[in-house]
């Protein structure tokens, strides 16, 4: 299902929902968690209306991979796990890795410093 994403100024952002799968990886299996994990990803994105992008990170240290993934509604991530295509693909982690995910919604938006004073901030972004 392909979305159109347009770029452009919003004066405000977005309340954004974010999950946040924590992979620790087992000794050696730091790459195959990461593969896993980008086809689960790649999955959801090809699929899922209510995915909306994602950051994959492999760890300096070799030990974790980290996927922060924005979501339209946090009903989103059971939508995900109704799939058993998505739930195979998402237990392969477990042959390489211990993995754990938590659900966020963003109620502060803090933005660097500007030249003239202190870091503005963008709070109350909860729907």
């Amino acid at each position: 299902m392909a979305q159109e994403i347009e770029a452009g100024f919003r004066p405000r952002p977005d309340a954004t929902v974010f999950v946040v799968n924590v992979i620790h990886a087992h000794p050696g299996q730091q790459d195959e968690a990461f593969r896993i994990i980008q086809d689960v990803v790649h999955y959801v994105a090809e699929r899922k209306a209510g995915f909306l992008w994602s950051n994959l990170a492999k760890s300096t240290d070799g030990l974790t991979v980290v996927n922060i993934e924005a979501i339209a509604d946090e009903g989103n991530v059971d939508e995900f796990f109704s799939d058993p295509a998505f739930v195979e693909k998402f237990r392969q982690l477990d042959a390489v890795s211990r993995s754990e995910f938590h659900i966020y919604r963003v109620t502060d938006l803090v933005l660097p410093r500007t030249a003239g004073g202190a870091a503005p901030t963008i709070a109350g972004l909860a729907s």
